[in-house]
């Protein structure tokens, strides 16, 4: 997978709206509502890079092993590798 990056909220939330993942650890049927629930609610940074067979995107799979989002202060992010369990972390600078 080609890593990519995007600074445009609309472009992010959708493509989030795609990504889905199976397998070891943190799982979930649509990575938006997770960025959401981490609070989220207008993620101005994206980067996704890797691979993970585990992931997918508009139901094809393999999608991207590490999500890192930012909202202003705060940061969300999801990493995952082949073989590995997957893992979040969320912070907020002060």
């Amino acid at each position: 997978m080609q890593p990519i990056e995007m600074n445009d909220p609309v472009k992010i939330e959708e493509f989030l709206s795609k990504i889905s993942l199976e397998g070891k650890g943190f799982t979930t049927e649509c990575l938006l509502v997770d960025a959401y629930d981490a609070g989220l609610d207008y993620p101005d940074y994206l980067k996704a890079e890797g691979e993970d067979p585990d992931a997918s995107y508009e139901g094809k799979s393999p999608a991207w092993a590490k999500y890192h989002m930012r909202q202003g202060k705060r940061v969300f992010m999801v990493y995952g590798d082949r073989g590995k369990e997957r893992r979040t972390h969320f912070s907020e600078t002060p």
